[in-house]
C-alpha cells in the first residue's frame, strides 16, 4: 500500500461517516478487512509513522486550546483524530498548527479531536483476517518527549499569544 491509497481509506472512510471519528473507524475496519494482511500492516504502518511525526509539543499546544486542556491520552487521541481528517489537514496542522484555525471548518470538542478507535482500526482489521494480535510493525519508538519548545497548557495567555488564531476562533470566551 502507498502513501496515496493510504490516505484514500482514511478520507473514503471519513466521507462516509459524516466526520463522526467513532463510525470511522468502524468503517475503516470494514474497507481494511477487504484488504489481503500485508496491506493492512501497511495501511498500520503509514498510520503510525504519522502518529509519530505529530508528536509534537506545537500540536499538543493546538489540542490544548481546542479540546480546553490535553492530557497524555487526550493528546493521542487527538493525533488519530487529525490523522483521520486527511492528509490536507494533517500535513498542514504540521506545518503550522495554529493555522488549523483555517483549516477546520468547525469544531466540536463533544465529537472532534477524540477518535481512539481510529487509532485501533489496522490492529482490529488484522485480528479479523488473521486471528492473531497484529506483529511488530518495525517502526523506531515514538520519541521519549514530543519533539520542538514545550508550551505550558495551563497558561492561557502563552496559549493564546502562541497560537492566535486557535484561540480567537476556538480558545475559551
Amino acid at each position: 500500500m502507498d502513501e496515496t491509497e493510504f490516505w484514500e481509506l482514511i478520507d473514503n472512510s471519513r466521507a462516509a461517516a459524516e466526520g463522526d471519528p467513532e463510525d470511522q473507524a468502524d468503517l475503516l475496519v470494514e474497507r481494511l478487512v477487504r484488504l489481503d494482511p500485508d496491506a493492512v500492516l501497511d495501511f498500520a504502518r503509514h498510520f503510525e509513522a504519522r502518529f509519530n511525526r505529530a508528536y509534537r509539543w506545537d500540536l499538543w499546544g493546538a489540542a490544548a486550546v481546542l479540546l480546553g486542556g490535553a492530557s497524555d491520552d487526550a493528546f493521542d487521541f487527538f493525533r488519530y483524530w487529525l490523522i483521520g481528517q486527511g492528509r490536507e489537514i494533517f500535513e498542514g496542522a504540521l506545518h503550522d498548527p495554529d493555522g488549523l484555525a483555517d483549516l477546520l471548518d468547525d469544531f466540536d470538542e463533544e465529537i472532534d479531536g477524540d477518535a481512539e478507535d481510529l487509532g485501533y482500526a489496522a490492529d482490529e482489521a488484522y485480528e479479523q483476517l488473521t486471528g492473531v494480535v497484529a506483529p511488530d510493525l518495525g517502526l523506531p519508538p515514538q520519541a521519549a518527549e514530543p519533539e520542538g519548545t514545550p508550551v505550558s497548557f495551563e497558561d492561557e495567555a502563552a496559549l493564546a499569544e502562541r497560537f492566535p488564531s486557535l484561540w480567537e476562533r476556538f480558545g475559551p470566551g
